[in-house]
């Protein structure tokens, strides 16, 4: 029996009542955690406790360079600022708001110190969206980058409940950092349970209303030690690079948990943009990338032509891809100019990250990979049954991680029977390879045939007119619903019927003619989230 180091116990009270949270399995021996555990001893402490404090840890442009011991000496400055300057208790919430930079990893890890809760927001957000978040967590304190104070100022001055706020990057005398030089460079962790939650992390809205995930400082540790170890497979000299904001899961587990949890460094870009990234890679000699999809179609092409991966003489040897389905083209596309073959993988923010993977020795094109060591993953029918390999169904997943939202009716959604239901609709093959069919709400009935939006997706990627697509199901009275594409034309090419028939005919060539776009609209940008994501539910609703 563990007790909470929570004085504020919001919340542990907000909790999904027990029945409805999934199971959790915990059969591998590095998931055999400790009653008591803070995530920031063993990532941050340890490391300097064990005398490789030297060891570089964060960099950024313009020349910073921390060391574990830079980091852990600014992270236990910022947790006395917390706790002796703006009264936090364990268990509040804090609010950090910020571009990926190095002191917003400091911030983050001073809450874990603190026994706080970080609730980290993506730097696009408006007031609007802040206070939203604001409200739903009962965020009490926030730390924020200078730069992006306006937003949540304003949201504040609606909010009574955020009644601390501390900019950084701010070299006034109310900054964070004037405040930091006044307090000691030592500072005694929390006392925390390992099923204390230490961050709240809101989903990134491609299906409307986001929502609040909780998870445990358990759970830190347990990603940490799951796709890692087991597929990623990097080592402490490795330097990681990539564009997911850090307020996005895939983005602080694979720039931050990760590359400190086996003593490597992480390259931190406040603009992460392909143009960034292509100039960053060689600046830094980055070995590790983490972006999304779209960046490495965008990059392929320059990537080749720059030689920035191993095979060409370049520092790049491993190349990660999540936050949205890797089409076969994609890859294909990367591993031509760059000779690297990706390491695709599959992850929810109500899992923290990746479940379903392959590395680069067994991955196959079409498929996201197998289950990762310390999961178990399955395809259902919609009463809850696994079904025949090859079948389309639901994809549901179970391990160390699972989804316990913040006072949500969609727990009972999300989760069934132990299992997490992330929303996917896949295939398992015979050999545990699991394929990618459209999100569930994607899923295309025309004429009683089922059409994964992804599939035509793909088939249109590999014309050489197409820049990105999306691709839904629109009402049609004959039909019911027909396949339509929003199209994003490459420069030098024109939009018009003869280039709508153009890509009809050549879908059908690629795929079975029954999934071509029967409609096709042109657009000059698609509707993303602030990770990347495609919402195809705004093109829905338009």
């Amino acid at each position: 029996m563990t007790y909470t180091a929570h004085l504020d116990t919001f919340a542990r009270d907000n909790l999904p009542p027990a029945e409805q949270q999934p199971d959790y399995l915990f059969e591998l021996p590095e998931l055999e955690f400790p009653g008591r555990l803070n995530c920031a001893s063993e990532l941050l402490d340890r490391r300097v406790a064990q005398g490789q404090g030297g060891r570089a840890c964060l960099q950024a442009p313009g020349g910073q360079r921390w060391t574990y011991a830079d980091l852990h000496d600014k992270a236990n400055r910022i947790a006395n600022v917390l706790v002796h300057d703006m009264g936090l208790v364990p268990g509040n919430r804090v609010l950090l708001r910020a571009p990926n930079n190095p002191m917003l990893v400091a911030c983050w890890f001073a809450v874990m110190k603190a026994g706080g809760i970080a609730v980290a927001t993506m730097p696009l957000l408006r007031a609007k969206e802040l206070a939203q978040i604001i409200e739903k967590a009962q965020v009490s304190h926030a730390l924020c980058d200078a730069a992006l104070a306006d937003e949540l100022l304003t949201a504040q001055a609606r909010l009574p409940v955020l009644r601390e706020v501390r900019c950084f990057n701010d070299d006034t005398a109310k900054g964070l950092e004037a405040a930091m030089q006044r307090q000691g460079a030592t500072f005694t962790n929390a006392d925390t349970a390992a099923d204390d939650t230490c961050l709240i992390a809101f989903t990134s809205g491609t299906t409307g209303a986001p929502k609040g995930t909780m998870h445990f400082h358990r759970d830190v540790m347990a990603v940490c030690a799951c796709w890692p170890k087991h597929t990623l497979k990097a080592g402490p000299d490795d330097v990681f690079i990539g564009s997911p904001p850090l307020a996005f899961t895939f983005g602080l587990g694979g720039l931050v948990l990760f590359p400190m949890s086996i003593g490597a460094s992480t390259v931190l870009l406040e603009k992460a943009g392909p143009p960034a990234l292509l100039e960053a890679i060689p600046q830094f000699k980055a070995t590790v990338l983490f972006t999304a999809p779209t960046s490495y179609r965008a990059m392929a092409e320059e990537a080749g032509k720059r030689r920035i991966s191993a095979p060409l003489g370049g520092s790049l040897r491993k190349c990660v891809s999540a936050g949205e389905a890797l089409p076969t083209g994609t890859r294909a596309l990367w591993k031509q100019h760059t000779g690297i073959e990706m390491i695709d993988g599959i992850g929810a923010t109500e899992m923290l990250h990746i479940f379903i993977s392959a590395d680069e020795a067994h991955a196959r094109p079409g498929a996201t990979g197998t289950v990762v060591p310390g999961y178990r993953a399955c395809v259902m029918d919609n009463s809850g049954r696994p079904v025949p390999p090859g079948t389309i169904g639901r994809l549901a997943v179970k391990g160390p991680t699972g989804c316990r939202y913040l006072a949500d009716e969609r727990q009972a959604k999300y989760v069934k029977d132990g299992w997490n239901y992330t929303g996917d609709a896949y295939t398992m093959d015979a050999d545990g390879y699991f394929h990618f069919q459209s999100r569930t709400d994607d899923m295309i009935v025309s004429a009683g045939y089922n059409i994964g939006a992804p599939e035509v997706e793909e088939a249109l990627l590999l014309h050489e007119a197409v820049a990105e697509c999306a691709v839904i199901g629109a009402p049609d009275a004959d039909r019911g619903q027909i396949v339509k594409a929003f199209v994003v034309l490459r420069a030098g090419h024109q939009p018009g019927d003869a280039m709508v028939r153009t890509l009809q005919d050549f879908v059908k060539q690629a795929i079975a003619p029954y999934k071509y776009p029967r409609a096709i609209e042109f657009r000059s940008e698609l509707p993303r989230t602030p990770t990347g994501k495609l919402q195809r539910f705004r093109l829905r609703d338009a």
